[in-house]
């Protein structure tokens, strides 16, 4: 049997499971929207088919209830956590890719002081709801302070920005 091509889709699929037990691929796109989506956005067509897709490359094991609304109940097999593992073990050297609409306006010549108002506001409601979790860190594991760590000093970097262009205007 030859390996699965994985994407990052994939991993979150996996990921997610690895830390629920099991889920429904509605299970997985509401557990996505609050934490991973925070930082890699996926379609939740996406998690969908990637379930089925993982069940059927042997990654996931796949249930489906007899009767009612016949969800499907998805889990990780051994393989599937073996290649999480491997995933999660090895280092990336990939950089951060910013894909932000508000920066490309402002590159085409957008009206800084105009952009930086929204972006203000946006990116400080975004630090509050992660500031938020903090209070709850203790419930954390590690890898998801860290992450959420990483989010305030974005949220907190593009506050100081945007007010630095809102002020040179």
């Amino acid at each position: 049997m030859s390996t699965p091509r994985l994407s990052e889709t994939s991993y979150i699929v996996l990921g997610l499971l690895d830390l629920a037990g099991q889920g429904t691929p509605y299970d997985l796109k509401q557990a996505a929207q609050v934490s991973t989506n925070n930082f890699w956005s996926v379609p939740h067509t996406q998690i969908y088919t990637e379930c089925a897709r993982l069940a059927s490359e042997g990654l996931l094991d796949e249930e489906q209830e007899q009767s009612g609304r016949r969800r499907k109940l998805y889990s990780l097999t051994d393989p599937g956590r073996e290649m999480l593992n491997a995933w999660r073990s090895m280092p990336s050297r990939d950089t951060y890719e910013l894909r932000d609409e508000t920066t490309l306006k402002l590159f085409f010549g957008g009206d800084p002081k105009t952009l930086a108002a929204g972006q203000i506001e946006s990116h400080s409601n975004r630090l509050e709801e992660y500031e938020a979790l903090l209070e709850h860190k203790q419930h954390l594991p590690r890898g998801q302070l860290l992450a959420l760590e990483c989010g305030i000093g974005h949220e907190r970097e593009f506050i100081r920005f945007w007010k630095q262009v809102s002020k040179e205007g």
